[in-house]
């Protein structure tokens, strides 16, 4: 073969080529040729690079009516998430999906306390009324976090506003029997907005009056909401946070189980504010989930629900039929999970994941891959498969906003993670029926049959941090790639356009560490 020096020789050769260099995503996951296959066992070939990284979008849909700015999710796990959890998911463009594993009053509060933490017009405001006194709105503040609060004639809320108590009116005031109304500032000095006011319009106000709440009355001079400057705040900070499109509070997802009980918990739920439930069964294709998914569309009918979990095309059209938002696909691929080795049934999570995801995205059902996840590349791979967005478990547990406390051993810090089939989290059990336990249909059973182990993970640090580095990777990753969104990269790959490589296991070794005597994997600063 003459060698070829032209660039525009060397294109018109290439043309010349039946098909691009690579397969197509169809030709890698067939499973008569290769079987089934996970996240290790092939690449993504690269494309060009005509921008910079900074410029892909991750925006993506979690469900039909739901979008969010990037695609990373919190799995609804005990030693994963919980409000602190699911307030930083959002916050950072994600959303958290609480546990169940725990009483119902106990999961509306964790819901509650996420769509309290950051509000657009605060619909609810906590008032005083003029008699109350100074120890009253200490002891408030103390409980609720925050210290400012209008003062309304009566003490109710809606109410004529008399004026407003912050704390600079009650720091430095010795006496706690002095009464409010004697230190406030009264409605004549109050800086306040008319009904109607936009969230731009009352966040510019704040602004440029540097007042630390914005009372906004009717023409009756009626108390209807207000504005917090500590929200203003905060969205600077988090420019890409999840809220909702109508109350503007932070997203907030969780899980509940298939039990008639669960009926009465999500009402409990919807009524904290819930904007996504997942029902949470380890397979989703029963009768249980398709009769309870004709009821939460019956009785709630705003509500987005994500159904599963499921890895075959046939599972995903029964919950598609009975009208599930979202499904949520893995079974048995979580680094605790066992119920691959236990019950023999199961998928590769690659393989899952392009199945389902190329069904169900034909009818407009977004798709969350969950499970096997363990770095950058495998959420890159899940995504370019189909899934919408990727569910994280092991990945997120050990951070600062995973619940339960550090420990020491052998000279690490550490956190416990468990899966909900584990022992340890079945065995969390009440007189109506553990929500672990019916994850598998085993609230019946004497024997409990385990499909999860409980270990421990190294202290992670913030997710403050990680979720940033994962957001960045996963951008400089497309860039490799050649696409500018995720959406980019899913058209791309239906049309053939984005290649793959199948890796044997010579060539995953070859892809890792090798021949150092020790080495240190920091993976970000």
């Amino acid at each position: 073969m003459s060698e070829i020096k032209d660039f525009a020789k060397a294109q018109e050769f290439l043309a010349a080529y039946a098909e691009k260099d690579g397969l197509s995503v169809s030709q890698l996951m067939d499973s008569k040729i290769r079987g089934g296959l996970t996240y290790n066992d092939f690449l993504v070939l690269p494309g060009k690079i005509e921008f910079p990284s900074h410029v892909v979008s991750l925006k993506t849909k979690l469900t039909k009516k739901i979008t969010l700015n990037t695609p990373f999710v919190s799995s609804p796990m005990d030693t994963v998430t919980e409000s602190n959890m699911a307030i930083y998911m959002a916050l950072l463009g994600g959303i958290g999906f609480i546990h169940h594993n725990c009483s119902a009053e106990d999961q509306a509060a964790m819901v509650k306390k996420v769509k309290k933490f950051e509000n657009g017009f605060i619909n609810d405001p906590v008032v005083l009324s003029p008699k109350d006194t100074v120890a009253t709105a200490k002891a408030l503040s103390q409980k609720l976090g925050f210290s400012g609060f209008p003062i309304t004639e009566n003490g109710d809320f809606p109410g004529k506003l008399v004026g407003i108590v912050t704390s600079r009116d009650v720091q430095f005031v010795e006496n706690d029997d002095v009464l409010l109304g004697d230190i406030m500032t009264n409605e004549k000095e109050l800086v306040h907005a008319k009904k109607g006011i936009t969230l731009s319009e009352g966040n510019e106000i704040l602004m440029k009056t540097k007042k630390g709440k914005l009372p906004i009355v009717d023409d009756d001079f009626n108390l209807v909401c207000m504005l917090s400057r500590t929200d203003l705040m905060k969205n600077q900070s988090y420019p890409l946070a999840s809220k909702s499109a109508t109350t503007k509070q932070l997203l907030c997802g969780a899980a509940i189980g298939t039990l008639p009980s669960d009926k009465e918990r999500l009402a409990k739920l919807v009524e904290a504010g819930l904007d996504v439930v997942i029902l949470d069964s380890s397979q989703g294709n029963s009768i249980f989930q398709l009769e309870l998914i004709g009821w939460i569309k019956e009785n709630f009918k705003d509500l987005q629900v994500i159904a599963g979990n499921v890895v075959t095309r046939e599972q995903a059209a029964s919950l598609i039929a009975a009208g599930c938002d979202g499904l949520r696909i893995g079974m048995g691929s979580g680094s605790i999970c066992i119920t691959q080795e236990v019950m023999a049934c199961g998928r590769p999570q690659g393989t899952a994941v392009y199945n389902v995801s190329e069904f169900a995205n034909q009818f407009g059902v977004p798709t969350m891959a969950d499970g096997g996840v363990q770095n950058i590349g495998h959420i890159t791979k899940a995504l370019a498969l189909g899934a919408s967005v990727v569910m994280m478990g092991g990945m997120l547990a050990g951070t600062t906003e995973s619940p339960g406390e550090y420990f020491f051993r052998d000279g690490k810090r550490l956190k416990t993670y468990r899966g909900m089939g584990s022992i340890d989290a079945m065995q969390k059990t009440d007189v109506k029926g553990n929500a672990a336990t019916s994850r598998y249909f085993s609230e019946g059973d004497k024997v409990l049959v385990a499909q999860g182990v409980t270990g421990a993970v190294v202290d992670k640090g913030s997710i403050t941090k990680f979720i940033p580095y994962l957001h960045y990777g996963l951008q400089h990753s497309c860039q490799d790639i050649g696409v500018t969104s995720l959406e980019a990269l899913r058209t791309e790959t239906d049309k053939g356009n984005v290649r793959f490589e199948f890796r044997t296991a010579s060539a995953q070794l070859e892809g890792g560490v090798t021949n150092l005597h020790s080495y240190e994997k920091r993976l970000h600063n």
